[in-house]
């Protein structure tokens, strides 16, 4: 059996970063509570961020994505988050201690704000822990050191044992890297088995979705049709009949970001990226054309 291809995985980190992002804070940094005013919503620079660094292809077996949030601390100061998350990398390639220094020095030098900045690997390489970057030369060097998460080293024990809502986001990631070759019977107990890890846990409504559409879309169904199972059952669980599924739920976040509002500004790749992703999961052509701002036309032929 070869190995299960992931879907949609770019997308599910980025809303899930946004959904979870107290959490996240939390989750890695054990004093959070103490530094951020976490009372204070979030500012999510997407749109800073790509006028600093312009979408580009990630590379051949690299790919990523970054989320750059601002931050308020306790004392009322603002700091950055700089959240870079690696989901497939080839050794050698990306070079992503390079990329964060890069990152750092950018983001510095436009805003003159404090940065942290965390890399989540997860990735499956084994020795792919970058962590700092150095340069040396004539007695003149530089150290780079950012935080760095590698979620193929973290224990399933232990991610159990944590009551935070981002636990269940790492365990997810974790156990398809531990489970690559799994029947579909096989994931869809995993799949219920991280649903009853979700409800374990004290969220709100919005969380609990988010977990929700990410353990169950972060890895697909080789039959699609087990999907619809797996949905059912959930429903059974619960005792509702109104579960919104990723579709609803992807297409509604691609109009909230302004898809077609992007096509107007040269980023017609990314809504057509975006479609052709839809387009595999089975989404009806005329909700993937409300979403994306493309006709119907463009996307039958995708």
């Amino acid at each position: 059996m070869s190995p299960r291809k992931r879907r949609i995985d770019d997308p599910l980190w980025k809303s899930i970063l946004e959904q979870t992002f107290s959490h996240f804070l939390r989750f890695i940094f054990p004093d959070a509570d103490a530094v951020f005013d976490l009372s204070r919503p979030f500012d999510y620079l997407d749109k800073e961020f790509e006028q600093l660094f312009p979408p580009e292809s990630n590379g051949k077996g690299v790919r990523y994505v970054d989320k750059l949030v601002k931050v308020y601390l306790n004392d009322g100061s603002e700091q950055f988050v700089l959240c870079h998350v690696e989901i497939q990398s080839s050794k050698g390639n990306g070079d992503l201690a390079e990329r964060m220094f890069h990152y750092f020095y950018r983001i510095w030098d436009r805003y003159k704000v404090p940065i942290t900045a965390i890399a989540i690997l997860a990735d499956e390489n084994e020795g792919y822990r970058p962590a700092v970057y150095r340069q040396k030369f004539m007695g003149t060097s530089l150290r780079y050191d950012f935080n760095s998460y590698k979620i193929m080293d973290q224990e399933e024990s232990v991610l159990r044992a944590n009551e935070n809502p981002f636990s269940v986001i790492v365990l997810t990631a974790l156990l398809a890297i531990k489970n690559k070759k799994i029947s579909d019977e096989g994931l869809k107990a995993i799949k219920h088995d991280l649903y009853d890890e979700m409800l374990n846990r004290d969220m709100d409504k919005d969380t609990r979705q988010g977990l929700y559409d990410f353990l169950t879309y972060y890895v697909s169904f080789d039959n699609e049709e087990v999907l619809g199972i797996f949905e059912k059952e959930i429903k059974t669980k619960i005792g509702r009949s109104d579960t919104m599924g990723t579709q609803e739920y992807l297409l509604d976040k691609a109009e909230k970001k302004g898809i077609q509002k992007g096509i107007e500004k040269g980023k017609r790749e990314e809504a057509i990226a975006i479609a052709l992703e839809f387009k595999k999961m089975g989404i009806a052509i005329a909700d993937i054309a409300k979403g994306t701002g493309l006709s119907i036309e463009e996307i039958e032929k995708l």
